[in-house]
């Protein structure tokens, strides 16, 4: 940061560190949204976000081609988080711990936390698959994909609004409460199993911000 003669770096002479950063939460990292990233009506991520710990699951899953239903339609190079898939890791799981869904995608390279997204189109979610998860629940929703749509997906943001409950880009009230948290990265020493989720944010009044989820092991409430 440079004003008139201040410089806010010692090592040009200047009294103290004073930096100044520029980012955009849903592009530079593991970040938490709220409904209003889906709507005309101005929601902060602040506002939405009241639990301080909650009852999740973390699985892990190989996201692949399939036959079920996204808008626009799949291509052929599409990898994808499957309602099957979903179904075969969380029929078991007691409904406790299904406030929060954790979905680590296999395989786990360390390389999604500096990895170029553009490059390659990341794994997201089938339509049949968010609705299964909305069928559960779930209103705390982590993954390590830059987003659970496809990238560029035309605007269709269908499995946002899915989750959300949200047509035209209208409020819902009734899902307020409920958040999308992605390009996490959970590590190999962190096991498939029931948690408790810190799910930690600056108070931004934004739509998102950047977040810091913490897993405490936990057997059974």
């Amino acid at each position: 940061y440079q004003d008139g003669q201040f410089v806010g770096d010692t090592r040009k002479g200047g009294p103290c560190n004073f930096e100044t950063y520029s980012f955009t939460p849903h592009c530079n990292g593991t970040h938490t949204e709220c409904i209003g990233h889906i709507t005309d009506e101005r929601i902060s991520i602040l506002s939405s976000l009241k639990e301080e710990m909650i009852p999740s699951t973390l699985i892990s899953v190989t996201p692949r081609s399939t036959d079920e239903n996204y808008i626009p339609n799949l291509n052929t190079e599409d990898l994808v988080i499957t309602k099957e898939d979903l179904e075969l890791h969380l029929k078991d799981i007691n409904s406790k711990f299904l406030k929060g869904l954790i979905i680590r995608t296999l395989p786990n390279y360390k390389s999604k936390k500096s990895r170029d997204y553009m490059k390659k189109t990341p794994s997201f979610f089938s339509i049949d698959a968010m609705e299964y998860i909305v069928s559960l629940g779930v209103e705390h929703l982590l993954v390590d994909t830059p987003s659970v749509d496809r990238l560029l997906d035309e605007g269709n943001l269908s499995s946002h609004n899915i989750f959300w409950e949200t047509k035209g880009k209208e409020f819902n009230s009734k899902t307020q409460n409920k958040t999308i948290t992605e390009m996490i990265f959970a590590s190999e020493e962190i096991k498939d199993g029931n948690y408790l989720l810190n799910l930690q944010i600056p108070a931004f009044v934004s739509d998102a911000a950047p977040s810091r989820p913490i897993l405490y092991k936990i057997n059974d409430l």
